[in-house]
């Protein structure tokens, strides 16, 4: 008789995956996250981090020496860039157009650091200008941005910000957690210093691990704040002339000199996160990078036409609409809860509800990484056309495919 505490095998549902993400991963990548392990400082481990390094440049259009992996969610990869870039006492400017704005204040208010914003409505994003002026009147220490955030569904001009942070002597920092290996990641053009991203929604990986590149400019900064600790430090280690930085874990100084030749020994890698961070590389890499932006460019705009074919009104400004997340009304009278339960108990298909403002008046549906595919985008609008019909609120029956093939073909 099996054990009750045992529980049984792992066996979920195979559900589609069609909300704001995580999405359903690419089996290449969970193929590859089934390899045995090695050892930290294992030749071929080291060798597999050098890949990675080299794999994810072209990832964030950058040359940055500095592109590696930060152990953790797309958090992780958010705390370490702030806690590593800024100071307590020090000012940041925050871009501020959506929930994830409003994380990058509460991770600077933990770290002690002084922050104004420059804001948008949720469903708009904040014109340069107005950054701009923001920033020549704060004179920051940082600007920090989402690129596309995931509660609003909208991106966030990034052409031009890095001119405007030279010109008050700022760095940048971008979280690209919901629009890498979706949308154009452009470090080096946009000029920014820092960029971390997540493998969960574009990447078509599991969460778990977040990639990010590293200006020399913000090197610098970092590295004048280092301190190694003491159970691993070198005989010969200088540390830095700065405070040191406020997390041990998210101190990207010593998880900068792990990923170097110095392979200091901070922490034990995720070694089976390393290998699925490496195959969404490997894989988006592999498809052509302006190749999987149109895909996903397609995605959306079908999936953007079929809502709107079934009569339904989509959310936000369109000229800033990711192309991966697209947000709509739920129509007056209608159970949103209800229909998301539906589309899950009848279809195995998952959409996603809303935040803050938006919660209880938007579904999010997403179509990225794996799922950006035409087949799941009709699959995902011909059950959310039954499910609608189904609780009484009437749509037109068959318009939305024809309309969401009609706009993919458009994009092709």
């Amino acid at each position: 008789m099996l054990d009750p505490l045992l529980f049984g095998e792992i066996d979920p549902p195979q559900r589609l995956l069609m909300g704001p993400g995580p999405v359903n991963a690419h089996p290449r990548v969970l193929r590859a996250m089934s390899a045995d392990l090695l050892g930290q400082f294992d030749p071929e481990m080291t060798a597999y981090m050098n890949q990675v390094m080299a794999l994810y440049r072209p990832v964030f259009g950058t040359q940055n020496r500095w592109t590696m992996l930060v152990d953790g969610t797309a958090r992780a990869g958010i705390e370490a860039a702030l806690v590593s870039l800024i100071q307590p006492g020090e000012t940041a400017l925050v871009v501020n157009f959506g929930r994830f704005g409003l994380l990058l204040q509460e991770i600077l208010t933990r770290i002690g650091a002084r922050f104004e914003t420059v804001d948008a409505p949720w469903g708009e994003v904040v014109p340069m200008e107005a950054i701009r002026d923001a920033a020549l009147r704060v004179r920051p220490a940082l600007i920090c941005s989402v690129h596309g955030d995931t509660s609003t569904t909208m991106a966030q001009p990034l052409d031009g910000l890095g001119a405007i942070a030279r010109e008050v002597g700022a760095l940048t920092y971008i979280d690209a957690t919901a629009t890498i290996g979706g949308m154009d990641i452009a470090a080096d053009r946009w000029g920014v210093d820092v960029v971390t991203g997540g493998l969960q929604k574009c990447l078509g990986g599991p969460s778990g691990i977040a990639p990010i590149t590293i200006s020399d400019a913000a090197a610098e900064k970092i590295f004048a704040r280092r301190h190694d600790e003491k159970g691993i430090r070198a005989a010969d280690a200088v540390d830095g002339h700065g405070p040191r930085i406020g997390s041990n874990y998210f101190d990207l100084a010593m998880v900068m000199d792990y990923w170097s030749e110095k392979r200091l020994n901070h922490h034990t890698e995720a070694t089976s996160m390393l290998y699925g961070a490496r195959e969404c590389a490997r894989v988006a890499l592999g498809e052509g990078l302006e190749a999987r932006y149109r895909r996903h460019r397609a995605a959306g705009a079908a999936m953007g036409a079929g809502l709107r074919a079934m009569g339904l009104t989509l959310f936000g400004d369109n000229a800033h609409r990711m192309t991966n997340v697209t947000g709509v009304y739920i129509p007056e009278g209608v159970d949103g809860e209800a229909i998301r339960r539906a589309m899950r108990e009848h279809f195995e298909i998952e959409i996603g509800t809303a935040f803050g403002p938006l919660a209880g008046r938007i579904w999010r549906l997403g179509a990225m990484g794996y799922n950006a595919m035409k087949h799941k985008v009709l699959l995902t609008l011909g059950a959310l056309e039954a499910c609608l019909n189904a609780q009484g609120h009437h749509v037109p029956l068959g318009a939305a495919v024809p309309a969401a093939l009609s706009a993919w073909e458009d994009e092709h």
